[in-house]
């Protein structure tokens, strides 16, 4: 009797879980284009960043507090991410099992070499094991721009990330632009450009 009862749940949370793989195609945020960096707290030391959680990055650039985090690269590199600051970002958090992160992965690649110096983009994987994370960077191509092994979901906690196959996209100053999917990467490049100039 009880595993006729929780048959169902686990079907329901398998097919959410399977089917999460990116429902709906995102917004831009608010109708300044602007949003509240995200509550989560920082990894960073406090000597990384000071006042109200910004700090000087790379070339003198104030850190605003969403990239005020570190974290672990699929190849087991540390990365400070207050390295980002005073360029627009692209977050891309995909999962190594998802279809739709797969099909998004080329036009990503092209957008992180297409960008270079212009913007970033930084790979958040996690919903797996590094071992997995490692294969789809391999097979995909997107070893060219660096991906955080974010297996206990610090980062996607940090951006209020739910579901693998999204793009948190920030501005220069580190302000949340765009949340959302994007199928395939379709329309990654538009709006990376008209960040950049």
């Amino acid at each position: 009797m009880r595993a006729r009862t929780l048959l169902p749940a686990v079907l329901a949370a398998t097919l959410l879980t399977v089917t999460g793989c990116g429902a709906d195609a995102g917004s831009d945020s608010g109708s300044d284009g602007q949003a509240a960096p995200p509550k989560a707290t920082s990894s960073v030391p406090e000597s990384a960043g000071s006042g109200e959680g910004e700090g000087e990055g790379e070339g003198g650039s104030q850190v605003p507090e969403a990239l005020n985090f570190t974290g672990t690269t699929v190849d087991g590199k540390p990365f400070d991410a207050t390295t980002l600051a005073g360029k627009p970002t692209v977050l891309w958090f995909w999962a190594p099992w998802c279809p739709k992160c797969r099909a998004q992965a080329g036009e990503t690649a092209k957008v992180a070499a297409d960008y270079t110096g212009k913007a970033n983009v930084l790979g958040v994987a996690g919903l797996d094991k590094n071992d997995a994370m490692k294969e789809f960077v391999s097979q995909t191509g997107t070893d060219a721009f660096p991906h955080l092994s974010d297996e206990t979901g610090e980062v996607w906690k940090r951006f209020e990330v739910t579901e693998q196959s999204r793009y948190v996209i920030l501005d220069e100053d580190g302000r949340t632009v765009y949340e959302g999917v994007l199928p395939g990467g379709e329309g990654l490049a538009e709006k990376v450009a008209g960040l950049t100039g």
